[in-house]
Formats: C-alpha cells, structure tokens, sequence
C-alpha cells in the first residue's frame, strides 16, 4: 500500500494494532525475492564508470559472520520490502544515485515486524546519499507508534558493503535501538547483490561513538579483534508480512 505524506499523518490506530499474525518464517541466504537484481532486465545494459578518486578504505575491511546474540530481539522482514524499495529507487539508480529509505517496525511478542518503509527527502550521489527534513520522518513513525528499526540504501556501482559513511549513518540508527539494520542492496556486485548489516557490539559501537570525523575516512581497529560491523543473522524474510509505503519525496 502506498500512503502519500498527508495520508500517513493522519492515519489511525498503533503498531500494535496491526495484523500481524501466525506465519510460515523461512531464512533464505540469500533471499530468493532479493535475487531478482541480479537478472532484472532494466538494469542488464547499465554500465558505470567507477570513479578513480572515489575510495574507501572500509570496503576493503573484512566483515564478520553472522552475529547470534542472545541479546537481540529477532527482526521480521517482508520479502517484498527490497523489491518495492528498488522499483522506487530505480531512476536514481539508472542514473547512478543511491537512494535511501527508513524502516519503522512495530514490537510483539518479543520481535521486532517491519511494517512501514518511508522514502524520504533526500540528496545522493554515487558514492552517498543523505535524509533531508528528517522531522518529516519523525512525525510519521510517531503518528504509527513505530520504532526506528535502520535504514536500507542502494550501492549503484558499488559493492555490497558500509562504506565510513554509512557507518556513521548506522550508529545513529543502533545506538538508539540494538536491534536496527543496515540493508545494502548493490544490483552490480557479481558477488553478493545485498546484505544486511549491524555493528559489532561493543566493537564497532566502541569505535564509531569515539570517531568526529566526517566524510570518507579509515576508522581504527577495534580493542576486541572484532570486525566493525557483521551480518545479522536474526532476520527472517516473512511471505505473510504487511507493510505500508510513504514516499515523502511527493509531499509538498
């Protein structure tokens, strides 16, 4: 369903309000719904010059396996969220932007359910993109009573990683909720087409919290060994699972 920014203010009831019922959960690595990138036909004859200045040396740092703390509440995902989320981002990507959007999930029975993916305002460019009149955010995930559970952007002609930047991104998003996620999704990475992403706790939080810099930059060695960041494993792609559309690039 797509809700126009007027629409979604006024929406009624809470997330815990919401349908969310008994369901079939499959763990698919990768997401045979996300695996369509790969092959889709508009994207087939896309070819991008990839930038000889642009580097970051975080794409080079190894990643860590899948994190199974006990810690965490599980996450569920619907497996149409990445597909809806691409068809929106498509020009940008055709024209090699990233593109942005924001999760909001509602709390039951000890899991987090992705019910809402806002695009917001935004300014990208190939290598970054940036949330702008974020209070317009804000107003949507309170008037639904949702939590802010992270945030998922294109790679155009990237490879599937956190760049320093999206790091930073991240932890705005973890140190506010633990579970929240970072979900990369690089249609031209003949390796990985998409992953989703935490930082290493304490490690990485360690690290980004006594980090100023801004901009694209290295970022030292964590004191426990650890990785920055890790791919989560307690995500689960639900079949059954609704979710709402506010494009916030429409609104006036």
């Amino acid at each position: 369903m797509y809700l126009d920014a007027q629409q979604a203010l006024h929406c009624q009831g809470t997330a815990r309000d919401q349908g969310v019922g008994p369901c079939a959960v499959k763990h698919h690595f990768p997401s045979p719904v996300v695996s369509w990138i790969e092959d889709l036909s508009s994207f087939s004859n896309v070819s991008f010059s990839h930038d000889s200045e642009y580097v970051d040396e975080q794409a080079t740092v190894s990643v860590g396996q899948s994190s199974t703390s006990s810690n965490l509440h599980d996450m569920q995902i619907s497996v149409r969220l990445t597909d809806e989320f691409m068809e929106l981002a498509k020009e940008n990507t055709s024209n090699n932007l990233e593109t942005c959007g924001i999760l909001g999930a509602s709390f039951r029975d000890g899991t987090y359910f992705v019910t809402m993916l806002i695009i917001p305002k935004q300014e990208g460019t190939a290598h970054s993109c940036q949330a702008v009149n974020e209070e317009e955010i804000h107003a949507v995930l309170s008037e639904q009573s949702l939590y802010p559970a992270g945030w998922i952007h294109t790679h155009p002609s990237q490879t599937c990683f956190l760049s320093s930047i999206d790091l930073h991104t991240q932890y705005s998003y973890q140190v506010m909720l633990p579970e929240a996620v970072a979900i990369v999704v690089a249609p031209t990475d003949p390796n990985r087409s998409y992953g989703i992403f935490r930082l290493t706790d304490p490690g990485g939080m360690e690290v980004l919290r006594g980090c100023n810099e801004s901009g694209f930059h290295t970022h030292r060695e964590t004191t426990d060994g650890s990785p920055i960041y890790e791919t989560c494993s307690k995500v689960q792609f639900n079949p059954n699972l609704r979710f709402e559309i506010v494009d916030l690039r429409s609104s006036a």
